[in-house]
């Protein structure tokens, strides 16, 4: 008996005794006292909070989402800046690679970092614990941002949601209406600037940036509030879809004072700057994208071989240029992009003039006919015959050999979609291109060695390439999948000032006159053009059209993956894009004349790209429908 009890007493000893340990986190798992009582914890997980942020940069496409390593179909190809071989026209995002989990996973996080911090906070100094739960509010703010820019409003949640729970009703959360998500982002970058410092570490964000990113966030609510015709209203009365009229000047009002914040505090990119010297100009414009120390850049993510990388140049260089992996003209900018730039020789319509009488004009290089324009057009494309990497960039759709007697007429009809004809024309079908041999007994290339291949329509597809973002050093060796790191630049003071010019304008338009609004956005977009070497506008009363402001945003911010967001709230996207077959121009080379020529025309692949206008609101991915009845879904789908 005494020996039962015995066993019996050290089996509810060692079953105590285990119930205790059990209660004891396991000693590989980081704790809230390891991460938040100490500056080196919080360092880190700001780092994961940044490093999930919903930055459309190198890594992001509409097909595959973001941060995806292998990156075929560009960004600028559905807006019109770009065509490529991978991208088929316009296109929503795809649903199953909807950022929709991936931002609730992320402001989860900042809503916890925001809730337990002050728990440690005898650990540091106020002034570090406020700027923290600034940083965290500007992600959350960001975050929302991406949703809402998506989606209109979205279920708003400020606090954790604990599962399991006995009231499974909370968890069931409708959307907010798009106007309250726009306050709610507004109120969090209203604290993150009055409580981040001035300065931070290179990828984080300091006060200005959350002003810069406010006034992004409410010029897309202004625009909203003033072009959108699409009304979505729930049972609660919620406008989940569309925000008043009346609130675009509230929200135009917002953009214009946060953008005034940075006045001062960074500046346009002007180190190789030199007033009338075009070279300069050009090479300064490609300077400001790879220099660290620029005064314009606001917010970056930053890449760094081999622990984060992209593949941007592998996917994008001249095929003379390209590595070992064998891709390369992704981006190829489109004649309808290239047209917007100043100094070229225009039309009455303002398209490209190519023809004299009805006949190609000739020219002694491809070069000549860029000769005059702007140098912020080179230093965002690759011209056909331009230099890059030290080489001519050899584009051409082929040889013409007929005669030139009187003039070369037009090789197609006017608004053909035809392919061109064989006769009197020599063209490659592929890489491998047999030399066609001259009258004077030289050889070319009918292609050149980065012109396109009508067999399998690759290369320079468009007769231009893309030259903003490519490294103009990277050896070819280092021109291959994954070994790009150059730094993204998210915002660029000349985006804050772009917002600043439109709000602005927009004011000015909605008839509030408590400030010269229209002379600010003059003077704004008169320093933005100086820069870029571009045409100065002679006074105010030129700037009579909000289109004058919009071109100037596509040209300073192409390939920046700001476009088409601003096609979508502008609400242009469908009228743009309605079964339209944009432009390329195809330089040729006259054998009998010595001479090039080109030929302006339409996409021969006759690719015809049309916006749904339920587009303007994404579709909610139907697993998450699925999971609440409070959650209702985006007209159209």
């Amino acid at each position: 008996m005494k020996k039962t009890i015995y066993i019996l007493i050290c089996f509810f000893v060692c079953w105590t005794s285990a119930c205790r340990k059990m209660d004891i986190p396991p000693i590989n798992i980081i704790q809230d006292k390891d991460a938040l009582s100490n500056a080196g914890g919080v360092q880190a997980y700001m780092a994961r909070l940044y490093s999930q942020l919903p930055i459309e940069d190198f890594r992001y496409s509409p097909q595959r989402g973001l941060n995806f390593f292998w990156i075929i179909s560009p960004f600028p190809a559905v807006t019109g800046e770009a065509l490529s071989r991978d991208q088929r026209g316009a296109m929503q995002e795809n649903v199953d690679e909807s950022p929709w989990a991936e931002c609730y996973s992320l402001i989860r996080d900042a809503n916890y970092f925001i809730e337990n911090l002050p728990k440690y906070s005898s650990s540091f100094t106020e002034a570090q614990v406020n700027s923290w739960l600034g940083e965290a509010r500007f992600v959350r703010a960001a975050t929302y941002f991406a949703l809402v820019k998506r989606y209109g409003g979205v279920p708003l949640i400020d606090k954790v949601l604990e599962y399991p729970t006995p009231d499974l009703e909370s968890l069931n959360i409708p959307r907010s209406s798009e106007e309250a998500i726009y306050d709610f982002i507004a109120t969090d970058l209203d604290y993150a600037y009055q409580n981040i410092s001035e300065n931070n570490q290179v990828g984080r964000a300091n006060k200005y940036v959350a002003a810069g990113f406010k006034s992004r966030a409410m010029l897309y609510a202004g625009s909203i509030a003033k072009y959108n015709n699409i009304t979505l209203v729930d049972a609660a009365g919620n406008r989940v879809c569309g925000i008043p009229s009346a609130k675009a000047v509230t929200y135009f009002k917002a953009s214009y004072d946060a953008a005034v914040l940075l006045e001062n505090k960074y500046s346009l990119y002007k180190k190789a700057w030199a007033a009338g010297d075009k070279t300069a100009q050009y090479q300064n414009f490609v300077n400001m994208f790879f220099d660290a120390t620029s005064p314009e850049n606001v917010f970056v993510r930053q890449y760094h071989y081999p622990e984060s990388v992209h593949g941007y140049d592998a996917y994008n260089v001249p095929r003379q240029l390209m590595g070992a992996n064998g891709y390369s003209a992704e981006v190829n900018p489109t004649l309808d992009y290239v047209e917007l730039f100043d100094g070229l020789p225009k039309n009455a319509d303002g398209t490209i003039k190519t023809m004299t009488a009805g006949k190609y004009d000739l020219y002694n290089t491809t070069m000549d006919l860029f000769a005059n324009a702007e140098p912020r057009l080179r230093a965002t494309v690759i011209l056909p015959g331009d230099e890059f990497k030290g080489q001519s960039i050899e584009i051409r759709r082929g040889i013409y050999t007929g005669s030139s007697a009187g003039g070369i007429s037009p090789l197609l009809p006017a608004g053909s979609t035809a392919n061109y004809p064989t006769t009197n024309i020599v063209q490659s079908s592929n890489a491998s291109q047999t030399p066609y041999t001259l009258p004077d007994g030289s050889t070319m290339n009918p292609a050149g060695l980065s012109g396109i291949f009508t067999g399998d329509g690759t290369c320079a597809i468009s007769g231009f390439s893309v030259r903003k973002w490519l490294v103009p050093d990277k050896p070819t060796s280092e021109v291959l999948e994954n070994r790009s790191d150059q730094t993204w630049i998210e915002m660029r003071y000349a985006e804050v000032l772009l917002n600043r010019a439109e709000a602005a304008y927009e004011l000015n338009t909605l008839g509030q006159n408590d400030k010269n609004y229209l002379q600010d956005a003059f003077t704004i977009i008169n320093q933005i053009r100086e820069r870029a070497g571009a045409d100065l506008l002679a006074s105010a009363a030129n700037l009579n059209d909000i289109d004058i402001i919009r071109n100037e945003r596509r040209k300073e911010l192409g390939f920046e993956n700001k476009i088409w967001w601003d096609m979508r709230r502008w609400r242009t996207a469908d009228k743009e894009q309605n079964s339209t077959i944009y432009r390329v121009l195809m330089p040729f080379y006259s054998a009998n004349d010595k001479k090039y020529f080109f030929d302006a025309r339409t996409d021969e692949r006759n690719i015809r790209y049309t916006f749904d206008v339920r587009w303007y609101y994404e579709q909610i991915p139907n697993g998450e429908i699925q999971k609440s009845q409070k959650l209702i879904q985006n007209p159209g789908y």
